[in-house]
């Protein structure tokens, strides 16, 4: 059994040594939503969307990163929490020109889904010159269409931490950074072939299996 002692949404949980906030609250059946985090991977906090409050804290905090502490009073779905998280997923969205609502895929697109449950419409904010690439299908196996990446980085660590094979990275800065191949190339056969484990991990749709596969 666990030896730290919280409070989570009015429940009373135990939790380990070295457990985040998202782990006390999965172990004790509370969801909090994430894009971002890969499970049995050091958490990154790139996608915002797990934050909750925690008592006493000036800010919200991330779940997947913010240890469990004895006593620490956690609220995942406060006013203030939803408000923020709704706002992230719009900035999210701003950032992600695939077309979801024609999209026959949309419903494995998590952020979609995520939308979808926060009642988030169609971005407000304006954005002079959005991210949008042209689909990639060279790659038998992995078909690319960063308009739809909302750089989790997801593909990138499970490409290095484990599959071990660092084909992909991520170049440029600011809102032009992407995920790239090699220096920003064509994804190639021969440099990934069918492991398939980016696109298990993409929460977007941004990377998927051509239908020919």
């Amino acid at each position: 059994m666990g030896n730290i002692n919280l409070v989570i949404d009015g429940k009373k949980v135990k939790a380990g040594e070295g457990s985040t906030i998202l782990d006390a609250a999965t172990s004790a059946g509370i969801t909090i939503p994430t894009l971002c985090h890969i499970k049995g991977q050091v958490p990154t906090g790139n996608c915002r969307v797990c934050l909750v409050e925690v008592e006493g804290s000036r800010t919200l905090s991330g779940a997947c990163h913010t240890p469990a502490t004895n006593g620490m009073v956690v609220h995942t779905s406060s006013p203030k929490v939803l408000a923020t998280r709704k706002i992230v997923v719009e900035l999210l969205l701003t950032a992600h020109t695939g077309d979801c609502v024609n999209d026959a895929n949309a419903e494995h697109c998590a952020l979609h889904n995520l939308a979808s449950d926060y009642e988030v419409g169609a971005p407000r904010f304006n954005v002079r010159s959005p991210r949008f690439y042209p689909a990639e299908e060279s790659n038998p196996y992995v078909k690319r269409n960063m308009s739809k990446c909302i750089l989790c980085r997801k593909c990138v660590r499970v490409c290095s931490e484990t599959v071990k094979k660092d084909v992909l990275s991520v170049g440029y800065r600011g809102f032009k950074s992407k995920v790239v191949a090699g220096f920003d190339e064509p994804l190639t056969a021969e440099a990934c072939r069918d492991c398939l484990k980016c696109i298990e991990h993409c929460p977007t749709g941004a990377l998927s299996a051509p239908a020919r596969v």
